[in-house]
């Protein structure tokens, strides 16, 4: 957290200063009143009794002009605090490779990026200000009253005993209390999240219901473990209060007796008094500045279990960039073997592949053979576990992420869209691309739909692009990687929802795309295949057959048996 704080030390520093002088400021108020009961009310002299309302008058104002400073000061020095981690922690998800945010539920990244840094925030505010300043305030105090009154001040400072002790037990049993709390914030975030993501299918399928009971059990467990923390604060505020008030009443009681025997003057009851009712507000508060700091520590560890995750893909040292000019597109497996974290089960067992540059190679191959996983290696979604792949024969790890994803481009399956313009989601990859290039773009995916909509490519897509249909989602995200115009292009069966009429229109304007572009394709359905060059069969982790299509079907009856099994499976 220091490395956050560091930028604003000097900020920090003048605020540390107001907050000294707002307390100085407040806390002199008190003996200028003990001063004009003795003095100027006590012998009636109303001339020096203005001059001591004067004073008291303008110091009051200052401390107020300098309450309002200082906390438009705290506010947005905490904001700006929270905003840099906030920015901090998205580019480290950026970063994360796919393995991780496959493990991870949605809705508790959302938690620790807005509610948890929320609380961050609400404590560099608030609570970190107020426990600095309460602890100035109650120091100052303390020195006062032992200053007015050493015996009476005694009584003050026994009372610091049974508030250490309710302290101790309240940091012990708060901290956990409120991590469980955040923890299952994030499991109704995450509840909240697939419901919204899946509402089609909750629909169709009738379970609104069953989804709602879910996400009420959820809601009852936040409602329950809040109700549970709450209490644990309640029971210690309420204590804090009590000896604040016991306190109080004794010190009165005991301090009219002293005046009453002419230990004591009127004034300086009257100072220590209001002073000691200066020193309720720093009791009191000690439990939700407690209680803040508490949720505040649960908070930033939890942001921390994402920021303290080590990307397992990055830059080597070292590492070059490369220029889409440079790159003729040799692409090659050698010896590829994966594995996921959490499965010592090999997805891939050495795979050996050559990708000539400007071929067109299909992956053909049963379901769970590993096509996806393959594909996703050429722009290191993930990492091999074993073996290299080598793009014009330099290993792909000894290139700078930043541009060899600009060279290797992946279309998915899955179409993902964000809340942008149509414009905007094609020219993702591409920023500076040209009209000519994006209306090439949506040609070639037969995407020409786009001109339809309301406004055009300006036009702004809900968000996931739910408000398109699925093969229209598709035929986007083609064109936005066809905008890129990469030197390897990666298709994991990008037509798997077009008809079969667009699916033919799409793959010719495709081979006048692929000409100058090496191409991975993976293939799910016959037709597609018409796009390759040659076909490699994967099965079971392993390259088991490679060649034109015409020349496995003669040779290859597991290839054929697959085609057989895919086209039955698009026929059903």
């Amino acid at each position: 957290m220091r490395r956050y704080l560091y930028p604003y030390r000097y900020r920090l520093a003048l605020l540390w200063t107001m907050v000294l002088l707002n307390i100085c400021a407040g806390l002199a108020v008190p003996p200028l009143v003990g001063a004009a009961i003795d003095g100027p009310i006590t012998d009636g002299d109303l001339g020096a009794l203005w001059v001591f309302a004067g004073v008291i008058a303008g110091v009051g104002a200052l401390d107020a002009v300098l309450n309002l400073i200082r906390r438009y000061f705290q506010t947005a020095t905490a904001m700006a605090i929270e905003a840099d981690i906030r920015e901090a922690v998205y580019e480290h998800l950026q970063r994360l490779h796919t393995g991780f945010h496959d493990r991870w539920q949605t809705g508790q990244l959302l938690a620790r990026v807005t509610v948890d840094l929320g609380m961050v925030r609400r404590f560099f505010a608030g609570g970190m200000v107020f426990a600095i300043s309460s602890t100035g305030m109650t120091i100052i105090i303390m020195v006062q009253l032992f200053w007015i009154e050493w015996r009476l001040a005694l009584i003050v400072a026994v009372a610091a005993v049974p508030l250490f002790l309710i302290g101790r037990g309240f940091f012990r049993n708060y901290l956990p209390a409120a991590r469980k709390e955040q923890d299952q914030s994030g499991e109704v975030s995450s509840a909240a999240e697939e419901s919204a993501n899946g509402i089609r299918a909750i629909k169709a399928l009738g379970r609104g219901p069953l989804m709602a009971d879910r996400f009420e059990k959820e809601a009852e467990k936040l409602r329950v473990l809040g109700i549970r923390k709450n209490l644990i604060a309640a029971k210690s505020w309420s204590a804090f209060g009590a000896i604040a008030s016991t306190m109080l009443g004794s010190t009165l009681v005991i301090g009219a007796i002293m005046v009453a025997n002419g230990q004591l003057t009127p004034g300086l009851l009257t100072a220590f008094i209001m002073l000691q009712l200066n020193l309720l507000w720093p009791i009191e508060a000690a439990g939700w500045v407690m209680a803040h700091g508490n949720e505040a520590m649960s908070a930033a560890d939890r942001v921390y279990e994402v920021l303290d995750t080590e990307p397992t893909i990055r830059d080597r040292p070292g590492a070059k960039a490369v220029d889409r000019s440079s790159i003729r597109g040799k692409l090659a497996f050698e010896g590829v073997r994966f594995s996921f974290d959490d499965d010592d089960r090999e997805v891939l067992r050495g795979v050996d592949l050559e990708v000539r540059p400007g071929e067109t190679l299909a992956i053909a191959g049963r379901t769970g053979s590993g096509k996806t996983t393959l594909v996703s290696l050429p722009s290191r979604l993930n990492d091999p576990t074993g073996g290299r792949i080598t793009l014009d024969g330099t290993d792909i790890r000894d290139l700078k992420l930043e541009s060899l994803r600009s060279v290797v481009t992946t279309a998915f399956e899955e179409a993902t869209l964000f809340s942008m313009s149509v414009r905007e989601n094609l020219a993702l990859g591409r920023p500076n691309a040209d009209e000519h290039d994006v209306e090439q773009a949506v040609r070639v995916a037969q995407a020409e739909f786009v001109y339809d909509l309301p406004y055009g490519l300006d036009t702004r897509i809900g968000e996931q692009g739910l408000s398109l249909s699925g093969g229209q989602r598709q035929r986007l995200a083609l064109a936005r990687a066809v905008v890129v115009r990469p030197a390897v292009l990666v298709l994991d069966d990008p037509l798997s929802a077009l008809d079969v009429h667009t699916e033919e229109l799409v793959e010719k304007a495709l081979e006048q795309v692929l000409v100058d572009t090496t191409a991975l394709v993976v293939v799910h359905r016959p037709s597609t295949v018409a796009l390759a060059d040659r076909v490699a069969l994967l099965h079971e982790g392993r390259i088991a057959a490679i060649g034109t299509h015409s020349e496995l079907m003669e040779g290859s009856p597991e290839y054929v048996d697959v085609l057989s099994a895919e086209a039955e499976g698009v026929a059903a």
